[in-house]
């Protein structure tokens, strides 16, 4: 195939320019003669300025960089080792890029992380990414241990056990975060939207693998299949069409592709799945290297499904999630949810020959009609928001709430209990004797001690509901609007 071919040839170059800069990369001026006698002066060009040598900018580029190279090891007052000037290099210029996607693994993170995963997937399961300098996340995986503390899509990690991570770089933050099953990790959280930050102590655990769940629900008087894909794996394409297939001989009449908290994963893998349904009449994605080329790619197939599709989308569906969905609105079918995370980008894991390895930004996909959909994401076709205690934050009781106190803790309590069904009479943050009794009846209902007071215990019960109701899929408003939609 070409597209791979040109990958091959791309791999090879890239290689060999960063082999080229091992070397060191360092942004020093000096014009001092003594400097220039050693043979680490600036490199003049015609016009007198530092810049372009004989053999063009690269030449140029190179000479510059052995410069501060051999400047930083022959004068710089502690001795610098050629590992850490080198890594510091790569180091460098992967940040001037400004992209969070392209990355740098030296070889003992690789080998960390590699012996992790052969050994077993054990973590809290999140996938993370640097947003705006900030450890965000992008979604936690469904059934983990991130998921079933309660953290969301675009939740930013500030500090880990109790230290902050400014300064970290992603690499870094994702070592301190993973760990043994068993074990603890506390992470301070800070949520969109709100004033303050929160903390959560989450054991790690083994990450759940499988990637394909299907369910087929009866809906006025209709077969209704349901697929969520929690990621794109190796084995998620095969999965799923195993899962479609089943589906369509119990004699489904409609489908649901459920992609929300999916961040991701294999190019190839979505591109098997959207085969199924995306006719060879116009291409199911295009992929457009640096210099604007693109090749669009198409399937094999003649004609549409004669069923109705729907695809649920959030924050938390990123990358080829966002490929499927935005391919199947171009198409003519139903995105339901809210707005997609906006990831328009294909990187490559480059290995460069020592065990250290470069995840870098290869590609832009774009959609079968040609949008870019980076840091924009998928917008639906109808949009549904979750009930408002799918957003609220958990409460940091330092202290016991009562009546008569006001806080932001008072009012996120108010919105999980109303959620739950306590009725707190109002959900503005004042605690009132409504809000008194509402708490009562849910420590009643949970076996606790009833004394209409907010105390540690109580609000980590109610954050517990909330969590275990957003898991089971509990008043999930998204799901019913695709299930009352799709028929229409």
């Amino acid at each position: 195939m070409k597209r791979n071919r040109t990958k091959i040839v791309l791999l090879l170059i890239l290689m060999l320019l960063i082999g080229a800069a091992a070397g060191g990369y360092a942004g020093i001026r000096w014009s001092i003669a003594k400097f220039q006698e050693e043979g680490i002066g600036l490199v003049p060009s015609d016009n007198g300025t530092e810049g372009e040598a004989e053999d063009g900018n690269q030449s140029a580029s190179m000479a510059k960089i052995n410069q501060a190279y051999k400047l930083i090891q022959k004068h710089y007052v502690e001795k610098a080792s050629d590992k850490k000037l080198t890594e510091g290099a790569i180091q460098g210029m992967l940040e001037a890029l400004k992209d969070p996607y392209s990355t740098y693994m030296d070889a003992e993170t690789m080998k960390q992380f590699n012996e992790q995963i052969e050994a077993s997937f054990e973590g809290i399961g999140a996938e993370v990414s640097m947003q705006e300098g900030k450890v965000t996340i992008v979604s936690p995986i469904k059934g983990s241990p991130a998921e079933k503390a309660g953290l969301r899509p675009k939740d930013q990690i500030l500090k880990i056990d109790g230290k902050s991570i400014a300064g970290l770089d992603l690499n870094e933050a994702v070592e301190k975060i993973r760990g043994k099953k068993g074990s603890k990790v506390k992470l301070e959280i800070k949520r969109p939207g709100a004033k303050s930050a929160f903390s959560k102590e989450i054991t790690r655990d083994e990450i759940p693998l499988e990637t394909v769940e299907s369910s087929m629900k009866t809906v006025d008087g209709k077969k209704t299949g349901v697929i969520k894909l929690t990621s794109f794996s190796e084995t998620t394409a095969d999965d799923f069409n195993k899962a479609l297939k089943k589906l369509e001989k119990k004699g489904m009449q409609g489908l649901i592709i459920d992609v929300r908290g999916n961040p991701g994963g294999l190019l190839n893998s979505v591109e098997d799945i959207l085969g199924n349904f995306v006719p060879n009449d116009k291409p199911f994605v295009q992929i457009e290297d640096r210099k604007g080329n693109k090749e669009p790619h198409y399937s094999d197939l003649k004609k549409k499904k004669d069923y109705p599709i729907s695809v649920l989308t959030d924050e938390g569906s990123a990358s080829a999630s966002e490929i499927l969905a935005v391919a199947l609105k171009e198409t003519g079918y139903d995105t339901v949810g809210t707005k997609s995370f906006g990831k328009g980008t294909v990187q490559q894991a480059v290995p460069l020959g020592d065990g250290s390895t470069i995840k870098l930004t290869f590609y832009k996909w774009l959609s079968p009609d040609g949008n870019w959909i980076h840091k924009k994401g998928v917008k639906p076709t109808i949009e549904q928001k979750q009930p408002k205690y799918y957003y609220a934050n958990p409460v940091q009781a330092d202290k016991v709430l009562t009546v008569d106190h006001t806080s932001d803790d008072i009012e996120n309590l108010q919105i999980m209990l109303k959620g739950l069904g306590f009725d707190p009479g109002r959900t503005d943050g004042y605690f009132s004797k409504e809000t008194e009794k509402a708490v009562k009846a849910f420590q009643k209902s949970n076996g606790l001690k009833i004394t209409g007071k907010a105390d540690k215990q109580t609000t980590e019960k109610i954050e517990s509901e909330v969590v275990n109701h957003i898991r089971e899929g509990k008043d999930d408003k998204q799901l019913e609007k695709a299930l009352d939609t799709l028929y229409k």
